[in-house]
């Protein structure tokens, strides 16, 4: 656990930036949800990148749509999507305004709250599991589409706001080929985490799906 993070929010600037400088720069930032019950903070340990237009692994490589409207800017706000029927997952949109890119926030520690997370990730068999992986940090933090389009870079009282925390240093942050994606998207290195992090998701290669006769 950091012991005293950067509690400034994090600029419009950081995140008007190319997605793959944006991505591993985001390990260490603290993502705080604000809920009525009270907030729950994260310390991002993995993240992936996603290019629009030149990465055939994005929801944006084919144009815009109503589903990905948000990932065209600007820059800072949150785009989630609904996958696989069930579960949502959260991004952060980065680059300039009519551009889409994207990361994908796979996964962290519950550094606050951590009472408030176990109660939507019962399953998870200890702290470490709540936020791991894409679709658990998206329950444990209790994020859908209503929060599609947040301003993540305010300092006003937000469902979702991105601080500063404390950076991870650069020969701590390793890289490797995204999860589950097939294609020519496979072969892009853009997942990004933190070395020997016990909150880091295990990697999964793409394995495409058979379609019912």
């Amino acid at each position: 656990m950091i012991a005293t993070p950067d509690r400034t929010p994090l600029s419009r600037e950081f995140f008007d930036r190319p997605v793959l400088d944006v991505a591993p720069d985001l390990l260490g930032r603290i993502l705080v949800r604000s809920t009525p019950d009270g907030p729950i903070a994260l310390r991002l340990t993995e993240v992936e990148a996603y290019d629009g237009a030149d990465d055939p692994g994005s929801h944006a490589y084919r144009g815009r749509t109503a589903r990905n409207e948000v990932m065209f800017g600007p820059p800072g706000h949150v785009y989630v999507y609904f996958t696989y029927g069930m579960w949502f997952c959260m991004n952060l949109v980065c680059g300039s305004e009519g551009r889409a890119s994207a990361v994908l926030l796979r996964a962290g520690e519950i550094i606050e709250g951590a009472e408030l997370a176990r109660t939507r990730r019962l399953s998870a068999r200890n702290d470490k599991e709540l936020a791991k992986g894409p679709a658990r940090l998206a329950t444990a933090l209790n994020v859908d589409r209503s929060l599609d389009g947040t301003d993540a870079c305010t300092s006003q009282d937000t469902p979702l706001r991105m601080l500063a925390g404390t950076p991870v240093p650069s020969e701590q942050v390793l890289n490797g080929p995204r999860t589950g994606v097939g294609g020519d998207g496979a072969v892009h290195p853009w997942r990004f985490w933190v070395a020997d992090d016990a909150t880091v998701s295990p990697y999964r290669a793409h394995v495409p799906r058979r379609r019912r006769s």
